[in-house]
């Protein structure tokens, strides 16, 4: 009778052993093709977009010279399309996350609408933000087609994330570090201030990663708020031609050979761009884990 248990035992474990090398196998496959496919993506734009790509290309107004080939309008409006939705959502969904993690009641109505609120602009395809930004900014607010008008919108489409992943981050400090911050006499905004936002910055600068290549990603908000114009935007009132824009211009198009050649070179600045992005933000997330600790 123990011999046969034990040879049941043993079946067992045996079976557990070959369903957790299963399940292994398809979760590093899984990783494996995730990862695989971004560096296919990565290596394909870069193989065919790099040749094509030099110093005249980025920094030539083609403006001037009234031949398309030079993006540097299109860089930096782009630039000035992230900077000013950073600046305009950043606040608000990290004021925004502060109320819902540190002073609202939990479970209290306003909670449940603004999160109801959140996750419904979540959920909006970016096609009708731009209808409504075209709508609100450029014609009842007189705006016009302006780099203000684009970032205005993107802000609002990019308000969600931040306020999620920096939700998500504020939870995450632990509960000690309000409790002995009380404890010695501090205030609540001292605490918030000097200790809570410190202790979840990696988060919050993750909130904004994700929003920076939203910002960078989007073509349809930005073409029906801050239009095509191929120049240089000398203030937020001027229209501008983005990367994404300008991408997506010459791949409607693609009457030449050149023009190929251009829109892939604008991809593999597009890519660059990213990544630059994405390195430089988690070193200094990682500096700030290093400050904390």
């Amino acid at each position: 009778m123990n011999f046969a248990k034990d040879s049941d035992l043993l079946k067992l474990k045996k079976q557990r052993k070959n369903k957790d090398l299963i399940l292994n196998v398809f979760i590093w496959i899984s990783a494996g093709l995730t990862v695989g496919f971004l560096f296919w993506i990565i290596w394909y734009i870069l193989s065919n977009g790099l040749q094509y790509v030099d110093w005249n290309f980025i920094t030539d107004d083609y403006t001037r010279t009234g031949e398309q080939h030079g993006i540097f309008p299109m860089i930096v409006a782009t630039i000035y399309m992230v900077i000013a939705s950073i600046a305009v959502a950043a606040p608000l969904g990290i004021m925004t996350a502060i109320y819902l993690t540190e002073y609202a009641k939990p479970g209290s109505k306003l909670v449940k609408i603004i999160r109801f609120c959140t996750e419904s602009l979540a959920g909006i395809p970016s096609i009708i933000f731009g209808l409504f930004g075209m709508t609100f900014f450029v014609a009842v607010l007189g705006f016009g087609f302006s780099i203000l008008s684009g970032a205005l919108t993107l802000s609002i489409l990019i308000l969600p994330v931040i306020i999620r992943t920096t939700e998500e981050a504020l939870m995450a400090v632990s509960q000690t570090y309000r409790e002995g911050s009380y404890g010695l006499g501090a205030s609540k905004i001292y605490t918030i201030w000097r200790l809570i936002l410190p202790s979840a910055m990696p988060g919050i600068l993750t909130s904004v990663i994700l929003s920076i290549g939203r910002v960078i990603g989007e073509s349809a908000p930005v073409f029906l708020t801050a239009g095509m114009v191929a120049r240089i935007p000398e203030s937020l009132f001027d229209s501008g031609r983005t990367l994404t824009v300008h991408l997506y211009k010459l791949t409607t198009e693609l009457f030449s050979v050149d023009e190929w050649n251009q829109a892939y070179g604008t991809a593999t600045v597009l890519i660059v761009l990213v990544l630059f992005i994405n390195m430089l933000t988690k070193l200094i997330a990682s500096r700030f884990n290093k400050a904390n600790y």
